[in-house]
């Protein structure tokens, strides 16, 4: 049986780990990038629900969910919702123009105001097969094509996940500085300001050198919530 009082201890400790890690990495961020606040996204994925409202009730607003069923599950909980309402922000995943169409169609039945979906655009910075996203050199045109035909939906920037385990120790990681260049070419192409344009990269291995880089949200699971269990 686990110690609830330990629990929100470790809980607690993980925020206030990263969140002075995040604080160290963005004062060493170079001046010359966009100078957005970094937003921390904590990510429960399988975690108890429990070990959200720890989270929430230590300071933390922004959740994520890598999947739909999971975020649907939590979002109806009657402990969380006794806490706050949760709503959904944002998808991070968008990387097709069917997936944004399907997104602008189903957003209109279950919003409940008229506010548009919030969106990134992901690429697929490392080029592997066994993750989703668009080439880096076809980022612009899914940009362009949620801005003029998703009135829906609002564009809010790019996300990638970069190589896992990558050495920084060979430079700067190949996948965030793709990400960067990304933004970029989009800002130019579709005359956007720069600063407007999120950077979503980064997780608990490597989230301190994504700001570095230029990150302005990063997702962060198990250095809060803990490691999660193996699969069966």
């Amino acid at each position: 049986m686990s110690d609830v009082n330990s629990d929100e201890g470790d809980i607690m400790y993980g925020l206030k780990t990263v969140l002075a890690q995040i604080e160290g990495a963005v004062a060493r961020r170079s001046k010359d990038l966009p100078q957005v606040a970094t937003k921390l996204v904590a990510v429960s994925k399988i975690k108890p629900v429990s070990l959200i409202i720890q989270a929430y009730e230590a300071g933390q607003r922004h959740f994520g969910e890598n999947y739909v069923n999971e975020l649907a599950e939590k979002a109806h909980n009657p402990q969380i919702i006794e806490k706050w309402s949760p709503g959904l922000y944002i998808v991070e995943t968008v990387d097709s123009e069917r997936l944004a169409d399907n997104l602008n169609k189903q957003w209109v039945k279950i919003r409940k105001s008229d506010e548009k979906l919030n969106i990134m655009v992901q690429v697929n910075t490392s080029a592997e097969e066994a993750k989703n996203g668009v080439e880096p050199s076809q980022a612009t045109n899914l940009v362009e094509y949620v801005i003029k035909k998703c009135t829906d939906l609002n564009f809010k920037g790019l996300m990638t996940i970069g190589q896992y385990d990558y050495d920084t120790s060979l430079g700067p990681n190949p996948d965030f500085l793709s990400l960067v260049k990304c933004r970029q070419e989009v800002s130019e192409k579709l005359n956007l300001d720069i600063n407007d344009v999120e950077l979503s990269m980064g997780m608990s291995t490597d989230f301190e050198h994504a700001i570095e880089l230029g990150a302005t949200t990063v997702r962060v699971g198990s250095k809060i919530f803990g490691a999660r269990p193996p699969k069966n």
